[in-house]
């Protein structure tokens, strides 16, 4: 499966307009790092992906099994220490909530199922990452 994402950066701090083609939010970087702090830094966007993608699989496995849920709410907060060769070691903590009458063992489930879910997997997997192609510039 194939994800396509554009970005148009602006000359305003480090603002980008992130487009799927059909729908746009705004990046940047926090002020302390010069950005203007007008929307999501990268690492927020990156954690938005994860806990979005758990609590859409928790509210998709209690529909296939027919279990009643309210609201699904989910915190998570990403450090990173740099190692000493340079990359970082970088642990996600994950704090779910799910409103509804469930036993423990429906909850643990689903929490499970949330922890395992496909954006947590592609990002626990295997990258590769090629080399950016130029393209063509275009003047202002």
């Amino acid at each position: 499966m194939s994800t396509k994402i554009n970005i148009k950066n602006l000359p305003v701090g480090y603002q980008s307009v992130i487009s799927n083609g059909k729908h746009a939010i705004i990046g940047d970087e926090p002020i302390p790092s010069k950005g203007t702090d007008l929307g999501f830094s990268p690492v927020e966007l990156i954690l938005a992906g994860i806990s979005m993608c758990k609590v859409a699989t928790i509210r998709n496995v209690a529909r296939r099994k027919g279990w009643e849920i309210g609201g699904v709410d989910a915190q998570l907060e990403q450090t990173a220490v740099r190692q000493p060769n340079g990359s970082f070691k970088t642990t996600v903590k994950s704090n779910i909530q799910i409103q509804g009458n469930l036993t423990e063992e429906q909850r643990e489930l689903l929490i499970h199922e949330a922890d395992n879910c496909y954006v947590t997997r592609l990002v626990r997997g295997e990258w590769e990452f090629q080399e950016s192609a130029q393209l063509e510039s275009v003047e202002a």
